[in-house]
């Protein structure tokens, strides 16, 4: 059970057994409460954890859940992210209406959390797993992201050393990934710092920004990280980065590489260029940090650059996240 409060980073879990099913129910609960969501949504959201389990459990292969905190002016609600490899839906439409069951059951489980959540979401690919999102806020949920990130801490690591962050910035779009040197506590201590300063940073460009992050840095190990400020109403993305961030401009379905130079955040004194991409309404930009390999294509997941970008990060993180290092991934497109 989670006797303090979860950072926004969540808690993954792997999700095999009832008991484990079980586990993620009462830490969901613990979560509510923490957040003051109320009696009637907590309860709400144990169901919605329930069947969103008991999903991973009957049906799903190398299944496993994210449970954390969601913030938006300044009322907090609940997201829950389950992934899985198993066999997929061919249409999740079909497979979330009440009745439906391909195991004998009454078929409501998807119904169910579509009903108790603020919002639901998910992609489905026969053959390549299932990502289900689901927030549950104590009201009406907020409008929603137009830039989305997950993260996972390398495995025996309680807390990843990789970490996004989003904001507007004199209402320009600019977004962070940061990869804190190493992992554990300390690279998790360097990411927590850069996104603090992110938040914080005078409203200025991508390099000024990174340049505001380097000096921000200097008592941690320091961090590979990038900034990134979408203008589509320009038709374009400015972009600095140092050190092993990936990122990519998704368009009509080509993707354009963008550039990070080499250098480690708040050591050393490293070049920071600005550089700018063509980048339309339409656009999506992906970044990760190398603990996520740069062999991914959307036109590999037919429909998934249309859907939310958490949906997207979440599906790059499945299938190209590596064990051996912390991962992260966030894709944003332009604000509505």
């Amino acid at each position: 059970m989670i006797t303090e409060p979860v950072s926004d980073e969540g808690l993954w879990f792997r999700v095999e057994t009832s008991s484990a099913a079980s586990a993620v129910r009462r830490a969901a609960e613990r979560l509510g409460q923490q957040l003051h969501l109320g009696d009637r949504r907590t309860a709400d959201l144990a169901i919605v954890a329930a069947e969103l389990t008991s999903n991973l459990v009957k049906h799903a292969q190398d299944g496993v859940l994210l449970l954390r905190p969601t913030r938006r002016d300044g009322e907090a609600g609940v997201e829950l992210i389950a992934v899985d490899s198993g066999p997929g839906m061919a249409d999740l439409t079909v497979s979330s209406r009440d009745g439906h069951s391909t195991t004998g059951t009454l078929g409501i489980g998807l119904g169910a959390i579509a009903r108790q959540a603020s919002r639901y979401d998910g992609y489905s690919q026969t053959g390549r797993g299932t990502v289900l999102a689901v927030q549950v806020w104590p009201s009406a949920a907020p409008p929603a992201d137009w830039a989305a990130g997950i993260t996972r801490p390398l495995t025996g690591e309680a807390r990843s050393g990789d970490t996004f962050a989003a904001r507007l910035a004199d209402g320009r779009p600019q977004v962070l990934v940061c990869d804190g040197l190493g992992h554990g506590p300390l690279a998790a201590a360097a990411a927590d710092a850069a996104s603090t300063a992110f938040r914080a940073a005078p409203a200025g460009s991508p390099k000024a920004v990174v340049e505001h992050l380097h000096r921000s840095l200097t008592h941690t190990r320091g961090a590979a990280l990038a900034v990134a400020e979408l203008e589509p109403s320009a038709g374009r993305l400015r972009y600095a980065g140092l050190g092993n961030i990936a990122a990519a401009v998704v368009e009509d379905g080509r993707r354009r590489g963008l550039v990070s130079l080499p250098g480690i955040a708040g050591h050393q004194r490293p070049v920071v260029r600005e550089y700018e991409y063509p980048f339309g309404e339409d656009a999506l930009l992906v970044m990760h940090s190398d603990g996520v390999a740069d062999r991914w294509q959307l036109t590999d997941y037919p429909g998934l650059a249309d859907r939310s970008p958490l949906l997207a990060a979440a599906t790059i993180l499945r299938d190209y996240g590596v064990r051996r290092d912390d991962a992260g991934v966030l894709v944003a497109r332009a604000p509505a």
